[in-house]
């Protein structure tokens, strides 16, 4: 076992807040922290994007292209609304239904969109991804 891989298990495994490791880019830390997410109760998968690459993990990959779109059009919708009313920068968005959630967030460059059913824990998932 590498380093690397031991150090991002016992973070994990932890629970830490952040993880800390030489080389690792930002995007790579928020990957880090998306692969413990997806481990949380309720959490169905992610999506995160950025100008250069994409990760995708769900735990229904047939879904794979409505969730694409959904988290694309909740993010633009955001933005839109932010800037017709003069909002500001908008930190997240949460979009419920009757049985699932969607948290739609942007740190840094990076878009970040995190599929969840209604018992998923909202704010342990907004406080490990609103760290960076």
């Amino acid at each position: 076992m590498t380093k690397k891989r031991k150090a991002v298990e016992d973070a994990v495994a932890a629970e830490s807040p952040t993880i800390v490791m030489e080389g690792m880019t930002p995007t790579d830390h928020l990957r880090t922290s998306l692969e413990e997410v997806k481990n949380y109760e309720g959490v169905i998968g992610y999506i995160l994007r950025n100008s250069t690459s994409a990760a995708i993990d769900l735990k229904d990959p047939s879904k794979l292209i409505e969730y694409a779109i959904l988290s694309s059009s909740a993010l633009e919708a955001a933005e839109e609304l932010s800037e017709t009313f003069s909002l500001g920068e908008v930190k997240n968005i949460l979009i419920e239904g009757k049985e699932t959630r969607i948290l739609s967030l942007t740190v840094g460059d990076n878009k970040i969109s995190v599929f969840m059913e209604k018992n998923a824990d909202l704010d342990k998932i907004l406080k490990r991804l609103s760290q960076f």
